[in-house]
């Protein structure tokens, strides 16, 4: 396991036909220790991803540096495994077989079979195993994908909403499951989300980006014992307090977008039920 050390980044795509860029996020610094959960979060366009996706070596830097293991990432590596929102699974191939499909090239293929099955049966899909994409539910294609990831043995973890494409049971019933495999595995783990009560229950700590341009507004520490209830006192008193500060970054947008026809009382994007769902961000 691995520490990462985000010095100064800062990320701008470039404007077409000579017209000025757009900066994403500037001098964003972050220390992940070995064996954190910490979780991304902020309004659509704070460039949670993109940050997430430099870490993961996908894409680079405008400025600044992504340290993991006193190495400076630049590409992807084997260090790193990457779970996105879309499982992306080989439709081909059966959930074993997409397991074992990175593990071929490091593994026998004896030991690549019994990694592949011990990995399932963490995520209980050992009976599923010789079953197909198509036949399998959204859930179930994360959990293969999270199986995928883990079973390359990475230091770091990186998981871009994993779960947001997913109903509301779905959701409750992996964070579970995440939650026991990152305790058994003590996987370092960055993650990324809209959603602040799946934050709050899965993280050491949450980093809460603002937009225009990103950049890291405050780091919130989690210490809640494990494993948490929705109902607890202190979860719901963090969550009113990120609440709060998550409603201003919102609301300075709306006001830069829609300027004096804007009023943060009449047009408040997150209310009721919504606000613990990640609505409207």
């Amino acid at each position: 396991m691995e520490d990462v050390v985000i010095k100064g980044l800062e990320k701008t795509f470039p404007g077409a036909e000579g017209r000025e860029g757009n900066t994403v996020f500037r001098d964003v610094s972050l220390h992940v220790k070995k064996g954190e959960f910490v979780s991304l979060l902020g309004p659509s366009g704070c460039g949670k991803s993109t940050l997430l996706n430099i870490v993961a070596g996908l894409d680079q830097p405008s400025a600044g540096e992504v340290v993991a293991g006193h190495r400076n990432i630049s590409g992807p590596g084997s260090d790193r495994g990457v779970v996105f929102q879309e499982a992306a699974l080989m439709p081909w191939l059966n959930v074993k077989d997409n397991v074992m499909f990175g593990l071929r090239k490091r593994y026998t293929k004896q030991d690549a079979s019994e990694r592949a099955e011990s990995y399932l049966k963490m995520v209980h899909l050992t009976r599923f195993k010789e079953s197909y994409p198509h036949e399998l539910s959204g859930g179930m294609k994360q959990r293969v994908a999270i199986a995928r990831a883990l079973a390359m043995n990475p230091h770091i973890l990186l998981m871009d909403e994993p779960f947001g494409a997913l109903d509301e049971q779905t959701r409750m019933m992996l964070h579970k499951e995440i939650d026991a495999i990152w305790r058994e595995t003590k996987k370092t783990i960055l993650f990324v989300t809209h959603n602040i009560r799946e934050a709050i229950l899965l993280s050491d700590r949450i980093v809460l980006m603002g937009t225009r341009p990103g950049g890291i507004r405050h780091i919130f520490d989690v210490p809640l014992e494990r494993p948490r209830s929705l109902s607890s006192p202190e979860l719901v008193a963090l969550e009113e307090e990120i609440m709060g500060m998550l409603e201003k970054e919102i609301d300075k947008v709306m006001k830069e977008e829609m300027g004096d026809d804007y009023n943060a009382e009449e047009n408040r994007v997150l209310s009721g039920d919504d606000r613990y769902m990640g609505g409207g961000i």
